[in-house]
């Protein structure tokens, strides 16, 4: 645990040093450009429960800058909607809540495994071991203490609730996750801390079991889901940095990613 400790703290002082590092006429930092991995919240985005007549999210004028001089909402909505995070607390009684993950896990390396071709092919699609051991062929061993990403292409249909939910006659739902024998290497060989994907779930379309949350969530890896513009991610050298709203014992929460390009 020790170790891993120190891994995981090599990737927050590594993305403070991307931060803070200038060229030698000091105006320039040593990461060429800032992704936005983030949707925009409002009241059409696709949310994992059927829709309703009602947005479950809901945001109310309390002040307008013509009658009180100054604008304010009031906001509400589930903790896990749009782009959000899942805290180990989710699924795990007892362990940490959105707001005790500790701050070193929440900046790390990004690793970003595409298989786009395969979903193509079928939606209920799973990544596999394999599609780990093929971009480590390409890109070398996945980091310790990083953040791997599914990159399905999933977001191309994040427009059309139906289509993004894909849900068949009997209500199931259709689009890929990740494997668990995926997750436990990730896990046990690898030393993640946190999973993401451009879908609504870790757990592809059909799961009943939620085997994935209950793996990656038991051993204190949050997740990252509905995540935007993994199309422009790049596969590796990236380092992320998730930010969620930090609520007290939350099981999750809107959060805002952020990828740092060098």
């Amino acid at each position: 645990m020790r170790f891993k400790t120190l891994i995981v703290g090599y990737a927050l002082a590594l993305a403070l040093l991307l931060f803070a590092q200038r060229h030698p006429d000091g105006t320039k930092p040593e990461f060429s450009r800032v992704l936005d991995l983030t949707h925009t919240i409002g009241a059409s985005v696709p949310t994992y429960e059927p829709p309703t007549a009602t947005s479950p999210y809901q945001a109310k004028t309390v002040a307008t800058i013509d009658k009180d001089q100054y604008f304010a909402r009031e906001i509400s909505l589930p903790e896990h909607f749009g782009t959000h995070i899942d805290a180990p607390a989710h699924f795990v009684r007892g362990s940490w809540t959105v707001d005790q993950i500790p701050t070193e896990r929440l900046i790390a390396p990004l690793v970003v495994i595409d298989i786009r071709k395969e979903v193509s092919a079928e939606a209920d699609y799973r990544l596999s071991i394999q599609d780990i051991a093929q971009w480590e062929k390409v890109h070398g061993q996945v980091p310790m203490g990083s953040v791997v990403m599914a990159r399905t292409g999933w977001e191309d249909r994040w427009k059309s609730v139906k289509d993004y939910r894909n849900a068949d006659a009997k209500g199931t739902m259709h689009f890929p996750g990740f494997s668990l024998a995926a997750v436990k290497f990730l896990l046990d060989a690898r030393s993640i801390v946190g999973l993401g994907i451009d879908t609504l779930s870790i757990d592809y379309g059909p799961s009943a079991d939620f085997e994935v949350h209950k793996y990656s969530l038991s051993k204190g890896t949050y997740q990252l889901e509905n995540v935007a513009n993994l199309d422009v991610a790049p596969e590796s050298g990236a380092i992320v940095v998730a930010a969620p709203m930090k609520t007290e014992g939350g099981s999750g929460g809107p959060v805002r990613i952020l990828a740092l390009v060098r």
